[in-house]
């Protein structure tokens, strides 16, 4: 966890070889550091981002920018699944201000082999 610009609280969330929702939920847990009793399904996950009193230490006063990396992959395996994520995701930034989401697209080496020259 770090600090942006504007003295959110940036966390990571890394969904790099998460296959499947069971996976998608613990990277979940990890980045957020959820409690145990977390329900790891879509309403859970939705409750807890819009929930400050779940959040990191700290970021209920200062707010969260949540980065989600690694989720291209995701996204082709569970397409179905991947659209519910960003649906959550978008609600809850819709009615929490202090959080925002942000896809991380990718260094600048990713698809270079598809590039002509």
């Amino acid at each position: 966890m770090t600090d942006d610009l504007r003295g959110r609280l940036v966390v990571a969330l890394d969904l790099e070889g998460a296959t499947d929702k069971a996976a998608f939920m613990e990277r979940v847990v990890r980045a957020l550091d959820l409690p145990e009793w977390f329900g790891r399904n879509w309403d859970a996950l939705a409750d807890s981002l819009t929930d400050l009193s779940v959040w990191p230490a700290g970021a209920m006063e200062r707010g969260l920018l949540l980065v989600v990396r690694g989720w291209r992959a995701y996204a082709k395996e569970r397409p179905e699944e991947w659209r519910i994520a960003e649906e959550v995701f978008s609600e809850a930034v819709e009615g929490t201000p202090e959080l925002s989401v942000a896809l991380e697209l990718g260094g600048s080496h990713e698809g270079a082999s598809d590039l002509p020259g």
